[in-house]
């Protein structure tokens, strides 16, 4: 019963393909000229080789050939690299080196993932430090010299900073991404944008925040670069499937508290017309029937990252749970009578962070809940089977 035009905040704050080349095909051995034979007389004098001989049998030869080759090595490379779950800088194709500049770029926020970065860093040079003699950026992640005074500095300690060292370069894009996800988790916080917060990052950073924030969403002129990005995604999967596996939870059914008691559903997650608004939309989370000022908890330990009023959430609490099982996990908590919890804040499951009201967009006391996994909107009811 409240209205779902706002979003969540998240939690930071709310071609070339180069193929692997096939194995050359082993060459055929020129046959050894044979010596001339004296003609005899009352013989014929013996034709040069056939059709036969000139057209098809050294394409038979060769085929034979590449067969026994196949044979020895176990057939053609994929062009994809096998998750081997050894080490993953042999799983991508970039230097070695880059790997854990990646995940230490990747580290500064919750939202963003080594394979961003370096799909952004592929769109953006595919791997090359050459000078872009026109725009004037440099380096892999094609900073121009404004840019790096902005964001560069001496990473690997080498005594200079550079945006032609890979290692600056890498961490100076990781601190840009994370500065923009923190203003467009902060404008999904406050209902002003939505959309899922890695779009929204990439979009800021190819078109500007006010973009984003004028469209309310990933604006057109930030779509061919968020799909070049998207594109290059898959190659570079390896690198976060090596980080992930520090979860603490399970899937659905992992949340140990109930936000409210008793968990009685008035308006469930689904498409619906709000009853004040009149519009039909997704009702983005579950509302739950509860008296005026009842007891609203956590429902996972987790930190705040926000804690205010919102026009049409009313008073709003939102708890950002960290990775589970490698996924991003969210709760948010609205139309709050008060709040008691703040922003920064760490709770622990169960801990009483506000009050049910009916503040904001809404018909009576009661609480709207959400759910919200890495950036979308899901279900809540699954994730209370433990909790309720």
């Amino acid at each position: 019963m409240n209205d779902e035009r706002l979003t969540v905040a998240e939690a930071a704050a709310d071609a070339g393909e180069r193929q692997p080349e096939h194995p050359a095909q082993p060459e055929q051995p020129e046959q050894p000229e044979q010596p001339g034979q004296p003609e005899q007389a009352g013989k014929r004098k013996r034709r040069g080789p056939g059709p036969f001989t000139l057209l098809l049998l050294p394409g038979l030869l060769t085929v034979t050939g590449v067969a026994a080759f196949l044979a020895l090595t176990g057939g053609l490379p994929s062009p994809w690299p096998e998750d081997s779950g050894t080490n993953p800088a042999a799983t991508v194709d970039i230097d070695p080196s880059y790997v854990p500049w990646l995940r230490k770029a990747a580290s500064a926020c919750t939202i963003l993932e080594p394979s961003v970065l370096a799909a952004q860093i592929d769109q953006l040079s595919g791997w090359s430090d050459d000078t872009d003699a026109l725009s004037g950026q440099k380096g892999i992640a094609a900073f121009t010299d404004t840019e790096w005074r902005i964001w560069g500095r001496d990473d690997d300690a080498n005594g200079h900073s550079s945006p032609r060292d890979p290692a600056d370069a890498i961490m100076a894009l990781g601190r840009q991404d994370c500065s923009l996800a923190e203003k467009v988790t902060g404008l999904r916080t406050e209902g002003r944008v939505n959309g899922d917060l890695v779009d929204l990052t990439l979009a800021a950073y190819s078109s500007g925040t006010d973009a984003v924030t004028k469209a309310g969403r990933v604006p057109p002129t930030a779509k061919t670069y968020l799909a070049e990005v998207e594109a290059l995604l898959p190659r570079y999967e390896a690198l976060d499937r090596a980080e992930s596996g520090g979860g603490t939870g399970g899937a659905a059914g992992a949340l140990p508290a109930a936000p409210v008691r008793p968990l009685t559903i008035t308006s469930p997650y689904g498409s619906r017309e709000h009853p004040l608004t009149g519009v039909t939309k997704l009702h983005t989370g579950v509302d739950f029937a509860a008296p005026q000022g009842a007891q609203v908890v956590a429902a996972q330990r987790g930190r705040v990252v926000f804690a205010a009023s919102t026009s049409a959430y009313g008073n709003r609490v939102v708890i950002d749970h960290g990775i589970i099982q490698g996924r991003r996990l969210e709760t948010t908590y609205s139309h709050l009578s008060s709040l008691e919890a703040a922003a920064g804040q760490a709770v622990e499951a169960g801990a009483t962070i506000g009050r049910v009201g009916s503040t904001g967009l809404s018909t009576g006391p009661h609480l709207h809940f959400e759910v919200v996994l890495d950036g979308y909107y899901t279900d809540p009811r699954p994730w209370l089977g433990a909790g309720g």
